[in-house]
């Protein structure tokens, strides 16, 4: 009788370990679950609403996601209507000067954004970026496609930011209440 139980203990114990197997296996995302997961078709080429503004930013900000890296522009009070036009250019030259302003990175996006970094009414600064400085408070080292960001001043309501990349991959740009978020795929096929 104990041969009989101990047998039956250990079919209950070896199915219980397979439904524990099977779940765990489809748990985890194949290669090709997990590429279909990232966007693709974002593009590369030029973005861009309505640029100049009154509203002043506040902050620019990073973080690492598993399909892309994003930058995110705090435009308190901005809303949802926060003008921005982003393209890759070969080198950034900072507007209205001209002066080339040197960007790290396989490529090279110039972000600008329809909000000044001072306050319109007295010109008192709103944040606290250089110009040809990387940005305060960001750092991108470890990031899959960001390498290099700098402040490039702002001027006539717009705010101009150098983003090195990688390479020239595709991205998007929204905009969201009180924000504008530009993210940077790490691949043109989807993949990680």
């Amino acid at each position: 009788m104990r041969r009989i139980g101990a047998a039956v203990a250990a079919l209950v114990l070896a199915g219980t370990g397979l439904g524990v197997a099977a779940s765990t296996a489809s748990a985890v995302p194949t290669a090709a679950a997990r590429a279909a997961a990232c966007p693709t078709g974002w593009g590369s080429g030029a973005k861009g609403g309505a640029t100049a503004g009154a509203v002043p930013l506040k902050d620019i900000r990073t973080g690492r996601h598993d399909c892309f890296d994003r930058m995110v522009v705090d435009v308190p009070g901005g809303g949802s209507h926060i003008g921005y036009y982003v393209r890759y250019v070969d080198r950034l030259y900072q507007d209205p000067s001209g002066e080339y302003i040197p960007v790290s990175g396989g490529a090279v996006l110039d972000v600008r954004v329809g909000a000044p970094s001072y306050a319109p009414e007295s010109g008192a600064p709103t944040y606290s970026g250089k110009v040809g400085r990387p940005l305060p408070g960001v750092n991108v080292s470890g990031y899959s496609t960001f390498r290099d960001t700098r402040f490039a001043g702002s001027f006539e309501g717009e705010t101009q930011i150098g983003l090195g990349v990688r390479a020239r991959l595709p991205f998007r740009v929204v905009q969201l209440d009180d924000r504008l978020v530009i993210d940077v795929a790490h691949s043109w096929t989807g993949s990680r």
